[in-house]
């Protein structure tokens, strides 16, 4: 009997533990002996410490010690800098851990870590992003291994020559990710057996153990690091980051269990962000639509302490076909915290400019939004050259506008105060996986379980996971269990880049059907241990490709703009995606509408401006940096096309965690300019820039 696993709506294997309360964090763990960490941050934008004063701090009932620079556990090497905290007296940005204060409660912490006084030598500082920032330069390599500039043909003369242009630019601030769960590690040290156990809020176990045992001197057999249940990451527990280095250095030097949970106004300095973006989008075209010339420039910031490039002109190498292009990125080092991973960075800001302008060219040439990308669709990779392994970016936008009412939605309309249009953007997001290994087991009781070191940060992997599993060994769901976030399991990548199914779910299909053929050789009942089989994806996964593989879709948005308030809602979206195999309904429309959400963040609400003066987010907390609630929440739709991709993974998936907010900026701020007339080209749309370009 064959058991339809894979393709079919699924619930959450772990939910009953999480709606019960038994699902355990990073920061629920409480060894006995436990105690608390809360790290100080500088209060300076630029400088060095010149003094700590820790006697007050000291004095308070409950607190065991007050590391800083001058009396911290030396580090090891790290290729992160980042994570050398306490090691020096150097401040290369605000928010730069310059204390930490151990203590027998999480209270005693906090009100101790208040009464450390530092003492500074400032220095100038530079914090602001422009074009022309003297020490703008371009990168070699932008995030992802990306090259920093292409260049295909004469992309000035083909623009200068186009019958019709357009030339803008775009900004995007900068954006922080504010997972549910903060986060959080707890760190115990065994000194015994030279062992030490971290329990992390953390996207991949295994980095972080990396990480630590460089850190701290230990081989990586005696680190243990357990990931089980994460609230969220977006990209910024991508890899590790100082909270845990801190958390350990506390356990190691006091030889006392200790939890380190960051408090949310410290996370905008001290776990990434997406970086702010300007963007120039120059489009040149026939007057049938054709183009003829496409140069997307862009302009972002890094930190000082480690470089970190926002891929933001990539996305302009794979969309549309036009023989004259030009993509690059220019960076300029600033006193900032050390930008990273964003949810679909690179895509989602890039994406933003590239759609908007695309809408800008409709508009000049007097076509349809969607039929002007319909006549620019390329046969094969603009920048590459080679064939889609597959697309459907064609048949996600004709499919959107049908399930959408497009062609009846067209002209702009008017309620009283209120203006309402409509808008289209496309999406897409690329095919990534990396190697994996999983081991699956039969035990005697007909039941198997599959382990493999993967993290699920809320998008169900351990659903999917099992699907998988069920449906190589051609059993139902309920006879398998998946055990994941541990650094005893098989190694595994980290969750990132949507390619975690991907990578894990080869891997786990393997061993599953590597233990299926060991079963069939094997006769009589099962031995007591039971029987397992491994996989190792290294030599396939890591195999080159000759077909350029990534996912697409479209997004449609129709919103109301108040013109008495400058108040812009979103009234419906609707996203229709091409991305392989959907191999759970569930938790794909669940990622899909989360995204679509988040995407409606970036486009209304979610900003942080750079300080200029004190070298800070002024927006570091959920009072001031808005995101979404369930009353900005519209009607979202999320659907997709049957895909059938031979050229991925024995799945036949593609990541969808990141495609879905590629796109929801663009679509919205064009719907915004189809109701209104006016364009505004600096995200959030935000009522007072709204009141503005109304006049």
């Amino acid at each position: 009997m064959r058991y339809a696993a894979l393709g079919t709506p699924a619930g959450r294997t772990e939910g009953p533990e999480k709606v019960t309360g038994l699902a355990r964090y990073a920061a629920d763990q409480a060894p006995p002996g436990r105690v608390h960490a809360w790290p100080v941050p500088a209060t300076v934008a630029r400088g060095r410490v010149t003094a700590v004063d820790a006697g007050a701090a000291l004095e308070l009932p409950g607190v065991l010690d007050v590391l800083t620079a001058f009396n911290a556990p030396r580090l090891g090497p790290s290729d992160d800098p980042t994570l050398q905290v306490l090691q020096d007296t150097g401040v290369p940005h605000r928010g730069w851990y310059v204390a930490l204060v151990i203590a027998e409660s999480l209270e005693a912490a906090r009100a101790a870590a208040a009464e450390v006084r530092i003492s500074y030598a400032t220095e100038e500082h530079d914090v602001g992003l422009r074009t022309d920032h003297p020490g703008a330069y371009t990168p070699e390599k932008a995030n992802g291994g990306h090259p920093g500039h292409r260049e295909h043909g004469d992309p000035d003369a083909a623009f200068a020559a186009a019958p019709v242009r357009v030339d803008c630019a775009y900004t995007v601030p900068p954006l922080h990710n504010h997972p549910m769960e903060p986060h959080a590690a707890t760190a115990e040290w065994d000194a015994g057996r030279g062992h030490l156990t971290v329990h992390d809020s953390s996207q991949g176990a295994g980095p972080v153990r990396s990480a630590l045992a460089s850190l701290f001197a230990l081989p990586e057999d005696r680190v243990t690091v357990v990931s089980e249940h994460v609230g969220g990451g977006f990209g910024c527990k991508g890899t590790p980051r100082p909270h845990v280095v801190l958390a350990v250095m506390a356990a190691r030097h006091t030889g006392r269990p200790v939890t380190l949970a960051l408090p949310r106004r410290q996370l905008s300095a001290a776990v990434g962000h997406r970086a702010p973006t300007l963007h120039r989008v120059r489009l040149g075209a026939r007057e049938d639509g054709t183009l003829t010339a496409l140069t997307h420039e862009v302009t972002t910031h890094t930190s000082r302490i480690r470089e970190f490039v926002e891929q933001a002109a990539v996305p302009g190498r794979v969309m549309y076909a036009a023989p004259d292009s030009r993509t690059t990125h220019r960076a300029v080092a600033l006193d900032v915290p050390t930008p990273s991973w964003m949810r679909a960075p690179g895509e989602a800001p890039g994406m933003y400019a590239l759609e908007s302008a695309m809408d800008e060219l409709a508009d000049a040439l007097g076509l349809d939004p969607i039929e002007l990308r319909v006549r620019n669709e390329p046969a094969s990779e603009p920048d590459s050259g080679r064939p889609f392994s597959s697309r459907h970016l064609v048949e996600c936008l004709r499919e959107g506008a049908d399930r959408f009412g497009w062609a009846s939605l067209r002209t702009p309309r008017r309620d009283g105060p209120l203006l309402c249009g409509t808008g289209v953007a496309a999406a897409t997001y690329p095919y990534l996986v990396a190697p994996s290994t999983a081991r699956a087991h039969a035990r005697p009781d007909g039941t198997y379980v599959v382990e493999v070191n993967a993290t699920d940060i809320g998008t169900g992997a351990r659903t999917v996971l099992t699907q998988v599993a069920a449906d190589a060994l051609q059993v139902p769901p309920e006879e398998v269990t998946v055990a994941i976030g541990h650094t005893g399991l098989p190694r595994a990548s980290l969750a990132g880049g949507s390619c975690g199914t991907a990578s894990w779910g080869w891997a786990v299909h393997n061993a599953c059907a590597a233990l299926v053929a060991r079963l069939a050789r094997h006769h009589g009942p099962l031995p007591a241990a039971g029987l397992s089989a491994s996989a190792d994806t290294v030599q396939s996964a890591a195999q080159e490709s000759p077909y350029a593989r990534h996912a697409f879709g479209a997004h449609f948005a129709d919103v109301q703009v108040d013109t008495v308030t400058g108040e812009v809602r979103v009234r419906r979206l609707l996203g229709v995606f091409a991305a392989g195999r959907i191999l759970n309904p569930v938790t794909a429309r669940s990622q899909f509408v989360g995204a679509m959400v988040m995407g409606t963040g970036m486009a209304l609400t979610e900003q942080s401006t750079v300080d200029p003066v004190h070298g800070d987010f002024a927006e570091s907390d959920l009072a001031a940096y808005h995101v979404p609630v369930s009353a900005d929440v519209p009607d979202i739709e999320a659907h997709w096309i049957d895909e059938h991709d031979k050229h991925l993974n024995p799945m036949g998936s593609k990541g969808i965690g990141e495609l879905g907010i590629v796109g929801t900026a663009a679509a919205i701020g064009n719907a915004v300019c189809h109701a209104t007339g006016r364009r505004l080209r600096s995200l959030p749309l935000t009522p007072d820039r709204v009141l503005a370009a109304l006049g």
